[in-house]
């Protein structure tokens, strides 16, 4: 499989994602449904932090078990119950990607639960 980030020159420049994330050659795709912040007993972390590292630990999780990894994701939605929380997302979302950058979008959203602060849903294409 081939990818190659694409930022046309004459359209606004992302921060640490891409604009466009060309995949050629793949061979298999995973639709990663939205990743809550809970674990498997149940239990919610308080912050936003604790949740946003969590959901990437069961996006992890999710991709393993398809035999794929995070170097795998191509796109990411980014769901947000508070604008607030924009500047610290993307802050863990570099940590956990490193020099990953995929195609990435952020809504600001009412949320399903009213303890979860974001949900992450991922493609990830091998």
């Amino acid at each position: 499989m081939q990818r190659r980030n694409v930022n046309a020159a004459n359209a606004p420049q992302p921060f640490g994602y891409a604009q466009v994330c060309e995949i050629s050659g793949a061979q298999r795709l995973a639709f990663v449904s939205g990743q809550i912040p809970q674990t498997v007993d149940g239990t919610v972390p308080e912050t936003f932090e604790a949740q946003c590292r969590l959901i990437w630990a069961n996006i992890e999780s999710q991709l393993k078990a398809v035999d794929m990894t995070l170097a795998d994701v191509v796109k990411v939605t980014v769901f947000l119950s508070d604008r607030k929380y924009a500047l610290e997302n993307r802050a863990i979302r570099q940590s956990v990607l490193g020099t990953l950058a995929p195609a990435m979008t952020v809504i600001i959203a009412g949320i399903f639960d009213s303890k979860w602060l974001l949900e992450i849903e991922a493609t990830a294409a091998a």
